[in-house]
């Protein structure tokens, strides 16, 4: 930042003026660029719509969830798990690792402080960024909200007049409620298959709808996890051969999956992965279950409804919940806006302009966002250390306005 820059005018107008950079997102990626920032001493302040961190985990998951890659692959920036943490760690086993991984890097975060808006200020050269407590002014600033802000709803005819339970995945918790009931899962992503199995388990007969192709790899080959397989193999190998050797191994161990209803895509899963950030399904008890017929596979819904589902086939089937294990998206575009006022949609990498960043949108996991997250810190480091003096350890300080001035 220039130090000739005039803060007067903007002091009469804002609450806040913060040195460093201002992060959005106190969940996993949010964390990991606290941290990392920490690390090379530089200031920051960290907002949050919800009361506590890493809220999508500990307030929108399923109570059967684990971590889907083996633990050395979902650990943050210089913090690994605990010896003692098994390969796939639990929900609460990576809830209990991240508010460690907060305590043991200094990080506090601001809590019940939704971002309205973020819009860069060309005049300035800052950014302005307004929550609902206050006004901020910064000249970096990192959006680690990630790609899960938001649940996605489909609109499917009928669905408003089903006079049974609708909800979406991120409000399921256990399929023990569902006891003897009929309970049409839409979604076959790793959620909807890992809730039909626990719909399953609980007594209940889950129906998954698959409306698209799906990948659908063992977690495991031989002990080995599938996807530290590939990887290494992409080391060495071009990413096509990669997945023609995945899907071989797969249809060893899996069999034919699209003679259950699970027809796979024309391009292989890595690629897929890769270039549309579609994630495989690994399974993990899920197929066995559709094999004995426990879950039934049934094609996509054409309406609901008073207390039945029509499918796409003409079948109808009497039903009594609906779980939509549809994913979610993004809210970036409706509150970031960038130069001349143009909104944000999805960013194409982890840099944009104006010192604008963007941590955990690579579709790429947990890897994906401390890679982010370290770039970022060290990109905003340099930057730090050319124009500041600074000092080994480091309280964040906040010049205070009064906005009726």
């Amino acid at each position: 930042m220039s130090s000739t820059f005039n803060t007067n005018h903007l002091f009469k107008r804002r609450n806040i003026f913060v040195s460093g950079p201002i992060i959005i997102g106190a969940g996993p990626s949010g964390l990991a660029v606290a941290a990392c920032l920490k690390y090379r001493n530089v200031p920051f302040l960290l907002l949050d719509r919800a009361n506590r961190l890493a809220s999508l985990w500990q307030n929108h998951t399923y109570d059967r969830l684990k971590l889907h890659l083996p633990k050395q692959f979902c650990h943050l920036p210089n913090f690994p798990f605990p010896k003692n943490f098994p390969q796939y760690p639990t929900k609460n086993q990576f809830i209990n690792y991240l508010e460690l991984y907060a305590k043991v890097f200094q990080i506090k975060p601001q809590f019940n402080e939704a971002v309205i808006s973020a819009i860069y200020d060309d005049k300035y050269g800052m950014w302005r960024v307004r929550s609902e407590k206050a006004e901020y002014i910064c000249e970096w600033l990192v959006v680690a909200t990630g790609e899960n802000a938001e649940c996605v709803v489909p609109e499917i005819e009928g669905l408003p007049e089903f006079s049974g339970e609708v909800k979406h995945a991120s409000s399921y918790k256990s399929g023990e409620v569902y006891k003897g009931k009929k309970v049409v899962v839409v979604g076959c992503g790793n959620s909807g298959m890992e809730i039909c199995l626990d719909l399953c388990l609980h007594g209940a007969c889950p129906y998954m709808v698959v409306r698209d192709s799906v990948h659908v790899l063992p977690r495991e080959i031989l002990g080995k996890s599938t996807f530290e397989m590939a990887i290494i193999m992409m080391k060495w190998l071009p990413v096509k051969l990669v997945d023609r050797i995945i899907l071989t191994l797969a249809w060893l161990v899996l069999g034919n999956v699209e003679k259950y209803g699970l027809k796979r895509p024309n391009i292989g899963p890595f690629e897929l992965k890769n270039t549309k950030g579609k994630t495989p399904v690994l399974d993990t008890g899920t197929l066995k279950k559709i094999k004995s017929n426990e879950i039934k596979v049934i094609p996509g819904i054409k309406r609901f409804g008073h207390g039945e589902v029509e499918l796409v086939c003409g079948d109808q089937l009497n039903v009594d919940a609906v779980i939509l294990a549809t994913g979610y998206r993004s809210t970036v575009s409706s509150w970031l806006q960038e130069t001349g006022g143009k909104s944000t949609d999805a960013p194409k990498g982890w840099k944009g302009e104006n010192g604008l960043y963007f941590v955990g949108f690579s579709r790429r996991g947990l890897s994906g966002a401390s890679l982010d997250a370290i770039r970022t810190a060290e990109d905003i480091g340099k930057i730090w250390r050319e124009g500041r003096n600074q000092t080994k350890k480091f309280k964040p300080f906040h010049i205070r306005c009064n906005p009726q001035l």
